[in-house]
């Protein structure tokens, strides 16, 4: 599977950023990577995103948005068609959808997405994802609310640990103004990964990191390597079926499990890989291994927590060493999944991953009917 990964404001471009630098050499999921943002110093600051990808937009805005979604739903209409030009110049007819990456809470990120959705979908017949960035509480202070501290002004004023009171309002404005338009939304909820007394600032690239390694998990395990050789092959299609629901756009979320095992790299990893060995792997071991990292990826921290019950539509993939993806293994963790979510439609795949020394297990969870978390954003005075 191919997907154009499309980072659109400072949180979105980040987090974009962080999918491109976690994808393998030998397993490539991204056609394209671009970053569009209306801060020129953020769009520079990014590592793996190639500069010429990595586009600021905007000459008509004086001093910055300052999370000004009115404003920002402007500034997307105006500048939407310039953004689709910059995409045309990329390789979308190869792609197999549209990964856009937004921090909700922001006012270009969710001002500019709607717009770039419905140009999308007007030009091209793919399906388009969204990740949605949730804020965090630290993120709604003020300076009347948490004291004026000068290190946190100067913080401020150089683009870190800034407050944005107006975060859980945008988030709201924003996930309506998608809904519809989008295929799916995949939800991170920022708040409920950082630690007791952690900021956001401070927890950023850990956060951004652990995201991306899930979004590889799922949709790298369709871009096998050479040697790479999977029972059943996760494929767009598959995707497709899991995440676009006929109703509207579908919420989901995702969960990870995984577990170092120790491999034999003496044997069928000698030289090319090319003379077959018999495995020296227990099955009991290798049925334990995938059953744990299935139980931490159902009960684990999901990207969006929600009840398991509420889940319609599930896809359950499994990676690691070959001779550890044991059969039993992952017929027993699919129906343990099938068991606890009760999903109608259930898919599952695995990935083979020759080079690596750990087993693990992503779940994307689609078509939930219900989340605390959303619930209470809702209900959020506005």
């Amino acid at each position: 599977m191919q997907l154009e990964v499309i980072g659109v404001g400072g949180a979105g471009c980040r987090i974009a950023d962080a999918i491109l630098e976690r994808e393998s050499e030998q397993r490539r999921f991204v056609g394209d990577a671009f970053a569009f943002d209306t801060d020129a110093e953020s769009t520079a600051a990014l590592e793996a995103i190639p500069e010429q990808h990595c586009h600021w937009f905007g000459d008509t805005i004086d001093e910055g948005l300052n999370g000004n979604l009115d404003r920002g739903f402007e500034v997307g209409e105006e500048y939407v068609d310039e953004l689709g030009r910059i995409l045309d110049e990329g390789r979308p007819s190869l792609a197999d959808a549209f990964f856009l990456v937004v921090g909700s809470g922001g006012a270009t990120g969710g001002g500019v997405v709607p717009h770039l959705i419905s140009r999308l979908q007007s030009v091209y017949d793919k399906p388009v994802y969204v990740l949605a960035a949730l804020p965090a509480k630290s993120e709604l202070r003020t300076d009347e609310t948490a004291g004026i501290d000068r290190q946190a002004t100067a913080d401020s004023a150089a683009g870190v640990g800034e407050a944005r009171p107006m975060a859980e309002e945008n988030t709201v404005r924003t996930l309506k103004r998608i809904d519809g338009l989008a295929d799916a939304v995949i939800c991170f909820d920022n708040e409920a990964w950082l630690h007791t007394d952690e900021k956001l600032a401070d927890a950023r690239d850990r956060l951004n990191r652990g995201l991306a390694t899930r979004l590889e998990a799922l949709f790298g395990a369709s871009a096998a390597a050479e040697g790479d050789v999977a029972e059943t092959v996760i494929d767009a299609s598959d995707v497709a079926r899991i995440l676009d629901a006929t109703d509207g756009t579908t919420t989901a979320t995702l969960g990870y499990g995984a577990q170092t095992v120790e491999t034999d790299d003496g044997g069928s990893r000698f030289g090319l890989g090319l003379i077959p060995t018999e495995s020296s792997v227990d099955t009991t071991e290798a049925v334990s291994a995938v059953e744990t990292t299935v139980n931490k990826a159902l009960h684990g921290k999901l990207t969006l927590e929600c009840d398991l019950e509420d889940v319609n539509r599930t896809m359950v993939v499994v990676g690691g060493p070959p001779d550890w993806l044991n059969r039993k293994g992952i017929a027993d963790g699919r129906q343990t999944v099938q068991s606890e979510t009760g999903s109608a439609q259930l898919l599952g795949g695995d990935a083979p991953r020759p080079d690596s020394d750990e087993v693990y297990t992503v779940l994307l969870l689609a078509g939930i009917e219900a989340s605390d978390r959303l619930a209470s954003l809702w209900r959020s005075p506005r």
